[in-house]
């Protein structure tokens, strides 16, 4: 039976601090991510052993980030290249900010005349001016290296699923346009801000803090203390592939060099990247193979009650490798559509810690 954590705990003294730091974390709409439930996370990284923590399946980057605040020395990795840069500027970046003159030349005239993204997208995602404005910007970021560039790519991933109704690019079209202040902002002025916002929470934790972006069977078990894996959840119905949703930010962060364009697609989207964890008939031998694999670390594990398998067979599965496995419960509630009267349905999300 899931616990619940205890709510006067999470106004612990010495967690203050860090979720003051994750509250500054700028907020992108990603699947899956846990900006509603880090002080519950936090809570419980606090009671676990010292010592170096991989966050395996990083996404939105707010819990290594988190990691990084409370004080550890943190390893982020994710599959998606959009957000390795993301964790790149975050948590391995301990120094470098974009200088005003860096924001002013990104978002400047254009330092060449090539327009590949105005032409691929042309009609679809953004107005003209909005797709002419990203070719600009990488014009730019062409010339740029190390942390600075991170930064750079980030904020104009951040500005453009902030402008994308729910900030998917599953919908090409401008049906959902709801008004919101993002919706009518140009491109150009939102990546300012969120060039402003990443530069805001760039720190030093006195640890070195490192990302990767390989598959997570891959990585050096033998390295951490501390484990924490938040994988794809394999819904009942529908799927989570994240680059049928992010493919357009996945593209923009290496301007689509490498990647395969499906032209004949009319959100121009690039081809699926297969895992197991995806699929209801491959997950459960996913995490069997993965809490194996690292069995030597204490495992602290997110999910959610409406994907599978459910909690009594991860719990079977931790137990397998542990003697000691204990969940929580925390209340959550996601919401469907971008409109007030939009679909809300009550979850619980459970972490799962075994040692």
């Amino acid at each position: 039976m899931a616990l619940s954590l205890d709510a006067a705990g999470l106004s612990r003294p010495d967690l203050a601090e860090p979720l003051a730091r994750v509250a500054a974390y700028p907020r992108m709409r990603f699947m899956g991510s846990k900006y509603r439930v880090m002080p519950e996370l936090m809570r419980v990284f606090a009671d676990l052993p010292p010592g170096r923590v991989l966050d395996a399946f990083s996404g939105s980057g707010v819990v290594a980030y988190g990691l990084k605040a409370m004080g550890r020395p943190v390893d982020a990795n994710d599959f998606l290249a959009f957000t390795a840069t993301v964790a790149r500027a975050t948590i391995a970046n301990n120094d470098a900010r974009l200088e005003r003159e860096d924001i002013d030349l990104i978002a400047g005239p254009p330092a060449d005349d090539r327009h590949f993204i105005r032409t691929t997208f042309d009609g679809i995602y953004f107005p003209a001016d909005d797709l002419s404005f990203l070719d600009s910007a990488w014009s730019h970021i062409d010339g740029m290296l190390g942390p600075k560039r991170d930064i750079a790519i980030a904020a104009l991933c951040l500005a453009a699923a902030r402008k994308q109704p729910r900030g998917v690019f599953t919908v090409t079209d401008f049906r959902y346009n709801d008004g919101r202040r993002s919706m009518r902002t140009p491109l150009r002025d939102l990546f300012r801000e969120a060039a402003v916002a990443y530069n805001r929470v760039v720190f030093d934790n006195g640890q070195a803090n490192t990302v990767t972006s390989r598959d997570v069977f891959d990585l050096d078990p033998d390295k951490y203390q501390l484990v924490y894996f938040d994988p794809p959840y394999a819904p009942p119905r529908d799927d989570n592939d994240y680059i049928k949703r992010y493919h357009f930010l996945e593209g923009l962060a290496v301007y689509w060099r490498g990647l395969e364009i499906m032209t004949g697609t009319k959100s121009r989207k690039i081809p699926k990247r297969r895992t197991p964890f995806a699929y209801r008939h491959t997950i459960t031998p996913a995490l069997r193979d993965l809490f194996d694999r690292y069995r030597n670390s204490t495992i602290v594990l997110s999910y959610s009650s409406n994907s599978m398998p459910d909690e009594d067979t991860i719990l079977a599965l931790l137990r397998d490798v542990k003697s000691d496995v204990h969940v929580y419960a925390v209340p959550h509630r996601y919401s469907f559509g971008t409109h007030s009267t939009a679909l809300r349905r009550e979850v619980h999300e459970y972490i799962f810690v075994a040692r």
